[in-house]
Parts: structure tokens; sequence; C-alpha cells
């Protein structure tokens, strides 16, 4: 094993094209940096066999696994933990991240919530349910509108609010995500939002929705296939195919995105600490 630098950059995009969707997040980052060393205290470690790279993962606030079996699993753990550095979550295929669990375990920091079971869902094609039109890209000045939607979704999902603190990190994602035309919105008659997602992960193969929230008020409608059926046509401009992923007990989640035409083609489990 070992830390990937600047002549990995081919081998690493050739191993992540191998499979564009659960690579996706890497990948977005080999493009951002266009480089296997990324800016700042992140890296990416590979492990080489008889034909090249073989597997590899990423090591920064998160940790990555990319195409690998769980003997290597286990050891790129055991060099994560070797680091010393503190992880908000381990994401990505289940069968890796429930292996790499094992000797995260033995580490200094405490499992916060194990999902092992988190479908991953794809469309590639336009939606097969009639989209809400109103559904449109946010603006800036729709900052305000959007910061509590998400953090309601982030509080939702994982039981505290991305604004404690100040939440200064968790804005300027919010804001950066509108400035890039990357989250979608639409607003009832007194200029409250009814729903929100965000393009959370671009590539030029694939993007993968994330932050999905429809205002309370409005749940139980039936208007979150219509909505999910406008994102993902927008998402369609971007890339060729559209994923996302779901905790498999959100039964409600899984039916809309399936009315729309999302088949699963994998299993995601993420670790949170």
């Amino acid at each position: 094993m070992r830390v990937l630098g600047r002549r990995d950059t081919a081998a690493l995009l050739a191993l992540l094209e191998q499979d564009p969707v659960a690579n996706i997040f890497t990948r977005s980052q080999l493009a951002l940096h266009r480089s296997a060393v990324p800016d700042g205290f992140a890296h990416l470690l590979g492990i080489n066999g008889e034909d090249g790279l073989e597997s590899a993962c990423w090591v920064g606030a998160n940790i990555a696994p990319t195409a690998m079996d769980a003997d290597h699993a286990r050891a790129y753990a055991q060099q994560a933990l070797e680091t010393r550095q503190r992880f908000a979550s381990v994401f990505g295929p289940a069968e890796t991240v429930l292996a790499m669990k094992e000797v995260l375990a033995t580490g200094p920091q405490a499992f916060f919530d194990i999902r092992e079971n988190q479908p991953l869902m794809t469309i590639g094609h336009r939606a097969n349910f009639d989209p809400i039109e109103s559904l449109r890209v946010a603006t800036l000045q729709d900052f305000n509108l959007v910061l509590p939607a998400s953090a309601a979704m982030f509080e939702e999902e994982l039981g505290y609010s991305p604004l404690d603190n100040g939440g200064g990190f968790y804005r300027s994602r919010v804001r950066q995500l509108i400035r890039e035309g990357h989250t979608v919105i639409d607003v009832d008659e007194y200029g409250e939002i009814i729903f929100k997602a965000d393009l959370g992960t671009v590539t030029t193969s694939v993007v993968q929705i994330q932050g999905v929230w429809i205002s309370p008020r409005f749940r139980g409608r039936g208007l979150a296939a219509g909505y999910m059926a406008a994102t993902v046509d927008y998402a369609l401009r971007f890339a060729p195919i559209v994923s996302l992923y779901v905790n498999n007990y959100n039964e409600p989640a899984i039916r809309s995105y399936e009315r729309v035409g999302f088949e699963q083609t994998g299993t995601f489990a993420t670790i949170l600490f």
C-alpha cells in the first residue's frame, strides 16, 4: 500500500471508470483537483496488483473506498487508523464498508450510527412520471430560504443541526451548491419552500442526487414522485445517469423513486462517527 502520486492519475481514473456510479465521490475529487494528489490534508491510497493499480481509497474528512475486496478493505482501514485522523464517515459499497467496520471498531472513535443497507439506485432516461413543472433552479437570492430547509433535512437524517456552533462550513456548502446551479426548489404562495433537492455530486458520467426534502406541511400528498421526476429531468442535463442512495427503512421514498423509474443497481453502507 502506498500514497498515490501525480503519476498515478491516469491509472486511478481508469479504475474509477470501471464503476462510475459507485465511485462518483472520488471521481468528482479527481476532476476537481485534476490529479491523484488532492489539495489539503486528504490523500489517496492505492494497492498495485500484477496489472497495475488494483484498488484505491480516499482518506480525508471521510473515507471512500474504491474497487476492493474485504482483505484490502481491512488493510486500508488499518492504515487510516494509523494516520490518527478523525473521520466524519465511511461510505461506499456495503461489503467493503462493513469489512472496514471490523477494523475501525478498534479505533478511538465511537460509531454514531451504522447504516448497513442503503439501496443504490440509478436512472438513465427521462422520468416515467409527470414532473412538477414549478420546480426551478435556486439562485443566491434564495439562500435564506434554502439554508433552513437544508438544515432541517440534515437534522431529520442525523439528529442534530449542522448550524450548531455557527455552521460556517455547512453554510458555505449550501451557498456553493446554489452558485453552481445544483440546487432545485419549489415554493408555495407565501414564498416558503415546499421541496428541495441537490445535485450533490456531479461528474460527466453520473449525477448523484442528495439532500431531498419536502416540508412537513406538504408530506402525504403524493408530491414526491412529481418533484423527483422534475429533478431527474434537470440532472440529465449534466450527465447521462442519475443516481442516489437511500436508507432501506425509508420505504415511502424508495416507492417514490421506483415510480419515477429508478432501479436498484447496488447497495451502499455508511458509518457515521
